[in-house]
């Protein structure tokens, strides 16, 4: 945007802060208005698009002293202050336009009223507008009014204004979170220390182990009103002595006896709610056969898991002369059964 643009501007509105608002204040009003106004928090609307350049276009001048200096010149200038005012001859009122830079009179420019003018080359022996520009703006006599006029009359050597800087957002800060096993499955909230402050950590029900949980708003400081990091907590769940998790699906070893795996049996599994479960058995049960408790696993938002209950003979360490007598009856009334049959073909194929 060139410096003919600021006649018509008021950067000062476009923040909404006041013509006599410090830096500080300037730059808190941008951030603002920026977070507001950022695209991304405006997917496709022109709008707020055309707003965000408006702030970055007035936050761009304001912010830089020396531009804000020429901005408020121009400014007066165009209306907010004293106008040049034709005098005899045709000539204008330099006292008025001394005035818009610096107050009345010879305040302006160490001394205006003793600045020597140009009069020839004009009717009537008016001094020429290039000849009051120079004396006005260190020594440069080719201003006029028209094309890029006050690149050249306002110290800006043909440059625009620079463009305001595009909000960045804080990069994310990394921790890590070990929780128990129920927690996992219940949820929680659990405070974590993170660079020495105390941040409160929701976690949903039905984590899994590796998966991560964000903390909008907890990381590093944005850039040039962008908006903070956000806190990024690596969850690791804790192994359980009696339940593993297999999806949503929670599974437990049922050990049984060879008695129990042969006559079936019922028995009572715990729930991990403290709650138990009356399970059948079936007879002929061999080690790794599945009971399903359905609606006893993992519970999300979404779905509901089962408990499994997977059973494993158990053999005594040291069977004592009685169970082996009666394992050897066993093993008469077996007669040619090959429990190994399938081993041996699966290995031929």
């Amino acid at each position: 945007m060139s410096e003919q643009e600021w006649f018509s501007k008021d950067f000062y509105k476009v923040l909404g802060v006041d013509k006599s608002a410090d830096k500080k204040s300037i730059t808190k009003a941008y951030r603002k208005l920026a977070r507001k106004w950022h695209p991304d928090q405006n997917p496709g609307d022109t709008a707020a698009e055309t707003k965000f350049k408006e702030i970055g276009e007035a936050y761009a001048v304001l912010s830089n002293d020396e531009d804000r200096k020429r901005y408020d010149a121009i400014r007066a200038m165009a209306g907010g202050g004293p106008r040049f005012a034709a005098g005899s001859g045709g000539a204008g009122g330099f006292e008025d336009l001394f005035g818009a830079f610096g107050g009345a009179g010879s305040s302006g420019f160490g001394g205006a009223r003793n600045v020597r003018f140009q009069t020839s080359g004009m009717p009537g022996g008016g001094a020429g507008f290039e000849d009051i520009l120079s004396g006005l703006f260190n020594g440069s006599s080719s201003a006029h009014f028209g094309g890029d006029a006050y690149a050249s009359s306002f110290g800006g050597g043909g440059q625009a204004p620079r463009s305001a800087p595009t909000p960045k957002k804080g990069a994310n800060v990394r921790a890590k979170l070990a929780i128990s096993f129920v927690q996992a499955l219940n949820g929680a909230t659990l405070t974590i220390k993170v660079g020495g402050s105390p941040i409160k950590v929701r976690i949903p029900a039905g984590i899994k182990d590796g998966q991560k949980v964000r903390v909008k708003g907890h990381g590093k400081p944005g850039a040039h009103g962008g908006p903070t990091g956000d806190l990024e907590v690596s969850v690791t769940v804790k192994p359980h002595p009696v339940y593993s998790r297999e999806g949503n699906d929670l599974v437990l070893t049922l050990p049984i006896t060879v008695s129990e795996a042969i006559l079936g049996c019922v028995v009572d599994v715990p729930m991990v709610d403290g709650n138990t479960a009356t399970v059948k058995v079936p007879a002929g049960s061999s080690s790794g056969a599945e009971i399903r408790v359905r609606g006893g696993g993992v519970k999300t938002s979404k779905v509901t898991g089962d408990l499994i209950a997977r059973v494993s003979i158990q053999v005594p360490d040291k069977p004592g002369r009685e169970l082996k007598k009666l394992a050897k009856e066993l093993a008469q009334t077996e007669g040619d059964l090959d429990v190994r049959a399938s081993l041996a073909q699966g290995a031929e194929e």
